[in-house]
């Protein structure tokens, strides 16, 4: 994976887990919920690091 690539992948890590934590800030969306939207970014984090 080049490094342009990894950039990529975090930022798009870091987007998504700061819209779940808004949103839950915000009380869109319940603890369980957003612990399901972080594993789920943290999960094609690490794919994407795999590859």
């Amino acid at each position: 994976m080049s490094d342009d690539d990894i950039e990529t992948a975090v930022e798009v890590f870091l987007n998504e887990a700061d819209s779940a934590y808004s949103e839950y800030e915000q009380g869109y969306s319940d603890a369980d919920a957003t612990l399901r939207r972080l594993e789920a970014a943290i999960e094609e984090l690490r794919t994407a690091a795999e590859e």
